[in-house]
């Protein structure tokens, strides 16, 4: 089954009004990153990876020609650049959206990208009822210091009845 991850945007805070912005990235082989790298890039909107991606495609090529190498060994390089794109296709989805203040949110395992996000909203739901914002929940009071008389920690608890605390007898006491 294909895992998902799911990612939201920092700046509009994590509630039901951004729902619709919620990112589902599987995680795996991509097929038509492989394929087609600069253009799925492109499509995906992953500008320093194509970046990336160009210049490491031009060294590649200029080093192979430089040493002499043939077009069968240009070849292969270029295919061993389009399988490491098509493998970790996923991975610069996710440091694209980490560099844009996104978040990851959680992580699904389902059988299309339509069952995860059932499954993501149905465990979200039930996980953060209507009108609960994470980021400016109210904590309560502060806690409890031993400097403010009344509070639970300012005295110190009562020593056992024999006086001895573990392993050892009173301090300073005989051995």
């Amino acid at each position: 089954m294909p895992v998902y991850t799911v990612h939201a945007p920092r700046a509009n805070g994590v509630d039901f009004r951004a729902t619709d912005r919620f990112m589902f990235v599987r995680d795996g082989f991509h097929f038509w990153a492989m394929l087609l790298g600069p253009l799925w890039l492109i499509w995906n909107r992953l500008w320093l990876a194509l970046v990336g991606w160009v210049i490491a495609v031009i060294a590649i090529e200029l080093v192979l020609a430089k040493l002499g190498a043939g077009t069968a060994a240009i070849f292969l390089a270029e295919l061993v650049v389009a399988l490491l794109m098509g493998f970790e296709a996923a991975s610069l989805q996710r440091w694209t959206l980490s560099r844009r203040n996104w978040r990851q949110l959680d992580i699904v395992v389902a059988d299309d990208e339509e069952a995860a996000e059932r499954k993501f909203f149905d465990r979200w739901t039930k996980q953060r009822p209507p009108g609960n914002d994470p980021l400016s929940v109210d904590r309560g009071a502060p806690p409890p210091t031993r400097q403010v008389p009344g509070q639970p920690f300012s005295k110190p608890p009562p020593l056992p009845q024999g006086g001895i605390i573990g392993l050892f007898p009173e301090p300073g006491g005989t051995r």
